[in-house]
């Protein structure tokens, strides 16, 4: 049965907040190698978004021969009008999984990943905006919904 691999979470400006691994990744992958790869998809879910001929909201999945990549920008977040093209681009956070092959729609799972994210991150008074995330909370909801597996 195929499993959920990791849980990344991209600020607006690209950098990783907060990385959670459930499964066997691996062994060449480093710490660094994470933030290298997230912030290429993070520019690659950019430029699609903004070279579509029709409005897009840039790269929702992408299925390899190993593994499965999908995202979840968040509704909310900043609209940046570009005058030019007369086209808007919305720039949220993105929840991104990554899943063996075989692994169905994981839309559901990022909505509700998304939405611990608004209750016990967002909602907590000491936590900054773009910031790495450190909740308890958070981690004990991902724990309920997502299986941990060596």
């Amino acid at each position: 049965m195929p499993r959920i691999l990791a849980l990344f979470i991209i600020n607006k400006a690209g950098g990783l907040i907060f990385q959670r691994l459930f499964g066997a990744m691996p062994q060449t992958t480093r710490g660094n190698d994470y933030l290298r790869l997230l912030s290429t998809f993070h520019s690659l879910h950019t430029i699609a978004s903004r070279v579509s001929p029709v409005p897009s909201g840039g790269i929702e999945v992408l299925e390899a021969d190993s593994f499965k990549i999908q995202c979840f920008q968040t509704p909310t977040g900043e609209i940046l009008i570009q005058a030019k093209f007369a086209a808007q681009f919305r720039v949220g956070i993105k929840f991104v999984l990554f899943a063996e092959t075989g692994m169905g729609q994981m839309d559901g799972l990022l909505r509700q990943i998304y939405e611990f994210y608004a209750d016990f991150v967002l909602k907590n008074p000491f936590y900054e905006m773009d910031q790495v995330i450190k909740s308890e909370y958070f981690d004990a909801k991902l724990a309920e919904v997502i299986p941990t597996s060596a």
